[in-house]
């Protein structure tokens, strides 16, 4: 186990370099001009060589980037150009948020998706599988921001059963920072009214964000689930008459939560990507809200921040994934 963390561990430090790389060289080869920008629309051309003298635009490319890697070796993700302040401390405000969000819907996905999953295998080509098999596929093909303006028009504007956006009303007070996500802090500080309040500003992007995963939970589950239970022992032990809720709960899911173990882990790296597009769309503030705005300002730094940031924490998690796919199968096991 600890070869694998190892080998995952020094893989995953290559993945980054990697994707700085290429963050750098994008933001590089952009249009626009960083000093500029930095200096002000006003400013004259000698303030804006100035900045690029003191700031570093001046330098060549590869020099820069070594530049670069230096600051992140030492924790500093630079300083955004267009607001002047420290990326990581807007990051360190605007992560917890978005993580917040991303474990409430997959949550939603997961507790919804492994029942529907199993209940969709056995009641294979019954109206209860293709009414399942429908929110699978619809789940799948509809885009994320349309689902979320669906959302907002008609539960929030039509039905006002959920609030437009935002993580708290304009009249709620925010609890005391402890971990940055509202809920958990609110619960700390005594205060569940403020923590339901924050839960019930998640649901609907919540909602447009886990209906992709559920669904891909949903599918890779029946798909497990179906071929388990056409296996040899799960018909020796109905043959023992074992009841059907145990063949499916000691048998049949235990070997088929593998594979939808992986997807969770996919698909949680997945949602932190997707929650540039949900997040716009409901004006939750986290760091996909953040990395747009900078994208509309032409302020790299942030952005390379925060594919960074994303990057890591996508990796970390399919370790995790990886690390409980080794406990739960002694043949994988082996084979490391």
């Amino acid at each position: 186990m600890l070869r694998l963390i190892l080998k995952r561990l020094g893989l995953m430090i290559v993945m980054l370099l990697g994707l700085a790389v290429i963050t750098f060289t994008i933001a590089n080869v952009a249009p626009g001009d960083p000093a500029r920008l930095a200096a002000g629309p006003d400013a004259s051309q000698e303030m804006v060589e100035q900045v690029r003298a003191e700031r570093g635009f001046d330098k060549p490319v590869p020099v820069r980037f070594f530049i670069y890697l230096g600051q992140l070796a030492r924790g500093d993700l630079g300083t955004s150009v267009y607001t002047g302040r420290e990326v990581a401390r807007d990051i360190s405000q605007f992560l917890p948020a978005t993580l917040e969000l991303v474990l409430f819907s997959i949550t939603i996905a997961v507790v919804f998706g492994i029942p529907l999953g199993v209940l969709a295998a056995v009641w294979q080509n019954k109206a209860g599988d293709h009414g399942i098999r429908l929110l699978a596929v619809s789940g799948a093909a509809l885009p994320m921001f349309w689902l979320g303006l669906m959302l907002q028009w008609y539960l929030a504007l039509e039905l006002d059963l959920f609030p437009l956006g935002g993580r708290l009303g304009v009249f709620d007070d925010v609890p005391p920072k402890i971990t940055g996500m509202i809920t958990v802090d609110a619960l700390l500080d005594g205060d569940p009214a403020t923590a339901f309040t924050a839960l019930w500003h998640m649901v609907l992007p919540a909602l447009a964000l886990s209906l992709p995963a559920l669904a891909a939970i949903i599918r890779v589950n029946r798909a497990e689930m179906l071929e388990v239970l056409g296996r040899d022992y799960v018909t020796n032990a109905r043959a023992q008459g074992i009841g059907p809720f145990r063949i499916i709960a000691a048998y049949a899911l235990k070997n088929a939560i593998l594979p939808t173990l992986a997807m969770i882990g996919l698909r949680f790296g997945w949602m932190l990507g997707g929650t540039v597009l949900v997040e716009g769309v409901f004006d939750f503030p986290g760091v996909g809200l953040y990395a747009a705005k900078a994208a509309v300002s032409s302020d790299f730094e942030p952005i390379m921040a925060v594919t960074l940031i994303l990057g890591a924490a996508f990796m970390v998690t399919n370790l995790l994934i990886d690390l409980a796919y080794a406990l739960l199968d002694p043949r994988v096991r082996n084979q490391i």
